[in-house]
């Protein structure tokens, strides 16, 4: 058979993404005559199209839980996708965003010609949102959905869903500036605004016109949406409604109101509250606190002060893989997960009841006056509280 740099560039098409920028390389440095390297290249090019059309015969089926909001929406942001490069989807934390919108992709037939990149802010977020795509896919964590993030890369070339940092895809732009591996990116958390997503919204501005194939998804959980549309040249915005059960607040003041009753300590004013919520009835307490140190004394001031048959978990970055993974195993009995501000927003901890949390953080700040970055620990703000 006889072949011409016209048949072979139309052929491109059904290639792997990652695959095209290569042979579409090597078409143009082609001369129309060298018909050995026409039939090398027309080789390669069936090689990839026959990979496309593996991926494509077993492309995962997803389902749904139906109990999540997002499940809801899922045809209105599967037309937005196909008629959209860019697409916002605003939700409040615990809408199902994160677990729901790479099936959403996949139903959507993303996938197929490259990756479906989904990015968090934080190591664990993505160690633990891979595993649960991966089981709700009904999958090996590792083989249809993988993960990558410093130091370990559980990925394979067969896989349809890879979660990794911000760093990461950062990272991998150096190598790939096209970012060709992939056909449709996630950009989870970007209300956190850090610098790393602050860059990458940037980059992608400037890439999406030269990749008119790739689409881009952005969540967030705050209305910062509208700006994100605007930079975006209008990107449509998807709500996605939030909460479905109603919670009730307590306010508990560390400080005594009036004369007769004595001021207490944090670990003081935590021990009540769990007293408090142990006389409301079983399930599972989630406690906010600003860093490690802050973990470990309320670890060991409970574990003093609490009945045995209660669990004590903590939950924060530098934990191994192995550690984090215990908060997401069922267990009897009460538990109680001490953790940073990574499950406030990263996170859904299941089985969660109630929450503690004595609104203070740690955020990264930096000096002018003695150029040094610190972490204090500071009072929450009132979006974080909400």
């Amino acid at each position: 058979m006889k072949f011409t740099p016209k048949t072979l560039s139309a052929s491109l098409d059904e290639c792997l993404l990652i695959d095209r920028h290569r042979l579409r390389s090597r078409l143009r440095r082609l001369k129309q005559d060298d018909h050995v390297a026409l039939a090398r290249l027309a080789a390669d090019i069936q090689a990839s199209a026959q990979k496309l059309q593996r991926r494509r015969d077993k492309l995962p089926t997803p389902t749904y839980p139906e109990e999540l909001p997002v499940s809801e929406q899922r045809a209105e942001i599967i037309e937005a996708v196909r008629a959209n490069q860019v697409v916002i989807v605003a939700g409040e934390t615990g809408s199902g965003k994160t677990t729901q919108l790479p099936k959403t992709c996949l139903e959507a037939r993303r996938g197929v010609a490259g990756l479906i990149g989904h990015t968090q802010p934080r190591r664990i977020a993505a160690r633990s949102m891979a595993t649960r795509i991966a089981t709700e896919l009904q999958t090996e964590l590792g083989h249809a959905v993988g993960y990558k993030v410093r130091f370990s890369d559980r990925t394979r070339p067969e896989s349809y869903i890879k979660l990794m940092t911000d760093g990461i895809l950062l990272a991998e732009s150096q190598t790939d500036r096209f970012l060709n591996q992939y056909d449709t990116l996630i950009i989870d958390e970007a209300h956190e605004r850090s610098l790393n997503i602050d860059f990458l919204l940037g980059y992608l501005k400037q890439l999406l016109p030269k990749r008119p194939e790739l689409k881009l998804i952005i969540t967030s959980a705050t209305i910062d949406t509208e700006r994100f549309a605007r930079h975006f040249d209008a990107a449509p915005i998807i709500e996605v409604s939030g909460r479905t059960y109603p919670v009730e607040l307590r306010y508990r003041p560390l400080l005594a109101e009036d004369e007769e009753s004595q001021d207490r300590d944090l670990q003081q004013a935590i021990r009540d509250a769990v007293d408090e919520l142990a006389r409301e009835g079983p399930g599972d307490v989630l406690i906010f606190l600003p860093g490690e140190r802050d973990i470990r004394e309320t670890a060991e001031s409970l574990r003093k002060h609490h009945p045995p048959h209660t669990e004590i978990l903590p939950l924060y970055a530098r934990l191994s893989a192995a550690e984090q993974n215990r908060v997401f195993q069922s267990h009897k009995g009460r538990r109680i997960v001490l953790a940073t501000n990574v499950a406030e927003t990263s996170l859904t901890v299941p089985g969660i009841r109630y929450v503690i949390d004595p609104g203070l953080v740690r955020i990264s700040r930096y000096s002018h006056r003695t150029k040094v970055q610190r972490l204090p620990i500071e009072k929450i703000s009132q979006a974080s509280a909400n």
